[in-house]
């Protein structure tokens, strides 16, 4: 693990509440990753999404695309984003932060906070745009700016394209590793943990795709039906942080406790919530064939290792979860325009090739898709320096 070139830690005078920033890297003097607030975020858990935002970046690095990648950062707040007192805490970490990110640092949602609540305050932090600092870079700033705008402002069955893109990703991963292993997807079972922006999208995608979704879990619990959930029954029915309101449960869906997702009958599993949720004790309940990490860090390394002993392979978040990330930037760079069915094509495309260039070199190395993964990157990252400089 490499030394950032940054990290912070800031306390709040009102609460004493802490928040953090991590620039791992700098590539045209701007680095990428976004901002999350969560009750026990710490230093560590920023400093490994920072380098893990590097790593995303380096991963859809395109020498023929108008998009080029940036370094990685993270941002993260010590704070429950229900507290009353969230918003203004916002508010004050991002003004505190204002010098960096009109410098260096983009930013966006990411764990607990949305995009519009990210806009607003930022706005009244002073701030442009939380990605201020990539306008330098932008041929057409004005353009640019235009086309970004009206992709946030689509929407697709009543939600935002914005909000779909990332489970889009997430979802042709799926289908990618289940096509190289020859598997149909007609009768594969998935569950997802965490019916958020991320997993909700996901659960969407593979269900329109023919996948069985067989269980969903939020803060109140999992929600399991062997036949088969209705998911869009249960998007339409959550509220702001991904908790579905029970009264829309069908006859046949039975409520179960918190971590009874864990050991669902299901090939496919799916934590898109909170990092560190598969460690070593739990991960033995867990029967799917595939781990698809949607969420940031939710399997502990320790984890991992005893989950391949088993024959369960984890695709790993670096690849799996860059779709959004990536998304923003093929908009804003112009590779692709403010339109659903472009952004779903490409992103599809693009996550299909590198979940395939991933899991192919994984074979040819007798490794993990991590390892490979991270095996990718480290043959990337110097070709980028050489053509950028290390922090020019």
């Amino acid at each position: 693990m490499t030394t950032p070139l940054l990290s912070l830690t800031w306390t709040d005078h009102v609460t004493g509440r802490q928040g953090f920033l991590v620039v791992d890297r700098l590539v045209r003097g701007v680095s990428s990753g976004g901002l999350r607030m969560r009750e026990g975020c710490t230093l560590e858990e920023v400093t490994g999404l920072a380098r893990g935002m590097t790593m995303k970046e380096a991963l859809h690095y395109n020498p023929q695309g108008r998009y080029v990648p940036l370094g990685g950062a993270k941002g993260g707040i010590d704070c429950d984003p229900r507290d009353p007192a969230a918003y203004t805490l916002l508010v004050r970490f991002l003004r505190a932060m204002r010098p960096y990110v009109e410098s260096f640092w983009t930013t966006g949602e990411d764990l607990g906070l949305t995009q519009d609540l990210v806009d607003r305050a930022a706005a009244e932090a002073g701030l442009v745009s939380s990605v201020q600092a990539v306008y330098p870079l932008l041929d057409d700033e004005k353009a640019a700016r235009k086309r970004l705008a009206d992709a946030f402002a689509v929407e697709v069955d009543g939600i935002g394209l914005d909000e779909l893109v990332g489970g889009c990703g997430v979802a042709e991963s799926v289908l990618t590793a289940l096509d190289r292993a020859g598997v149909p997807h007609a009768g594969t079972r998935v569950c997802v943990q965490g019916l958020g922006t991320m997993g909700g999208a996901t659960a969407r995608f593979l269900a329109r795709a023919g996948l069985t979704i067989v269980a969903v879990a939020d803060i109140k619990g999992t929600i399991a039906n062997p036949e088969g959930l209705d998911v869009e029954a249960l998007l339409a029915a959550r509220d702001a942080y991904g908790t579905v309101d029970r009264a829309v449960l069908r006859p046949g869906d039975r409520e179960l406790p918190g971590d009874a997702w864990l050991s669902v009958d299901a090939e496919v599993l799916v934590p898109a919530a909170v990092s560190y949720a598969i460690d070593v004790a739990n991960q033995e309940r867990v029967t799917a064939r595939w781990i698809v990490e949607a969420a940031n860090m939710p399997v502990l390394p320790a984890a991992e290792a005893l989950l391949a002993a088993r024959a369960v392979t984890v695709l790993p978040d670096v690849v799996v979860n860059s779709g959004t990330n990536a998304w923003w930037w093929w908009t804003l760079f112009g590779d692709i325009g403010a339109d659903a069915e472009e952004a779903f094509t490409h992103t599809r495309r693009s996550m299909r090739a590198l979940v395939e260039q991933m899991l192919a070199r994984a074979e040819a190395d007798g490794t993990s898709p991590r390892a490979a993964a991270h095996a990718i990157v480290a043959e990337r990252l110097p070709a980028i320096a050489e053509r950028f400089g290390w922090y020019r």
